[in-house]
């Protein structure tokens, strides 16, 4: 990397999964209210989704990010797979943290092949897996669940039945974060699932979607960490919020210029104003996702980040 990940926002390194199997999980239809029914045969929508997740990775390495790319496994289905955020974070001291997920299914997803591959590649010196909460209802899925201010090591959480206090506090004291929680409330009148479908921290810029936040004092809670650590706040409106526009991502290429991934989707419901704020900062990298998009996630769901250090 350009740069050593413990002082950087974004990296040049990422993991995703092509899709094997692809539809609209049905075991998080009640609480996910981004996703959509598919009405399609679910092998023409898996080419479909395949297609797009191989435009996105090539648009990513022609942009110059190094991206490590894994097939699916075919059994069991897993049709969320390509969503591998929630499951794995990994981090600049070389250590991976496993997470507790809500859905059945997609407790499948976790895969320790995945993980000897990144060893080739970087140093590992520990993997804490907190999968066995699962048992206890206690769930935390990743970076879907906690959006990360690396900088100033925060770590931003809406309070949902996908991210539960317990786990929250228990990761934030393993892995020094000082956790900023708050509830967001979606059009549906329900919480939330997902903190990255509502914020998405730059390096020196906020997109987040505070109208979200009911509770006037967890609104100016999260503001105020925002600007205090010098961020520029972009407020996402309801609207833009429900075209992905808060599911977006700041990486940076080989030769350090920040990018900011998010779907077409997403860059279009973008005002010029807030188009023109966000490219004095980042390059925007539109991907074109509206099948992927579907399962209730977009780019940043697709995108699990790699902080680790690099084997020399």
């Amino acid at each position: 990397m350009t740069q050593s990940a413990s002082h950087t926002q974004s990296t040049d390194s990422v993991l995703m999964i092509r899709p094997g199997r692809f539809y609209p999980n049905p075991e998080t239809a009640a609480d996910n209210a981004f996703q959509r029914d598919a009405n399609r045969d679910l092998d023409a929508l898996t080419l479909v989704a395949r297609n797009e997740f191989d435009a996105a990775v090539q648009t990513l390495r022609t942009a110059g990010v190094n991206v490590h790319v894994f097939e699916d496994t075919a059994e069991p289905e897993k049709p969320d797979a390509v969503f591998p955020n929630n499951w794995i974070s990994t981090h600049h001291d070389g250590r991976i943290a496993l997470f507790p997920m809500y859905s059945n299914l997609r407790r499948r997803e976790r895969r320790q092949d995945i993980i000897e591959e990144l060893r080739n590649h970087y140093w590992i010196i520990e993997v804490i897996d907190y999968s066995p909460f699962e048992d206890e209802g206690c769930y935390l899925e990743g970076t879907g669940s906690l959006v990360f201010d690396h900088l100033n090591r925060f770590a931003y959480v809406s309070l949902s039945n996908r991210s539960n206090p317990k786990m929250i506090q228990r990761f934030a004291d393993d892995f020094s974060y000082e956790p900023v929680t708050f509830t967001s409330i979606g059009s549906n009148g329900q919480p939330i699932y997902h903190t990255n479908v509502i914020m998405c921290i730059g390096t020196a810029f906020a997109m987040v979607g505070l109208e979200t936040i009911p509770n006037k004092a967890e609104r100016q809670q999260v503001r105020a960490h925002l600007e205090k650590t010098g961020k520029e706040i972009i407020e996402l409106s309801a609207d833009q919020i429900a075209n992905f526009t808060g599911n977006a991502i700041e990486l940076q290429n080989r030769r350090g210029e920040k990018l900011l991934v998010l779907s077409s989707r997403a860059a279009k419901a973008l005002t010029g104003e807030q188009r023109g704020t966000l490219t004095r900062y980042a390059r925007l990298l539109p991907l074109e996702l509206p099948t992927i998009e579907l399962g209730g996630g977009s780019a940043r769901c697709m995108i699990a980040t790699i902080h680790l250090p690099p084997q020399l």
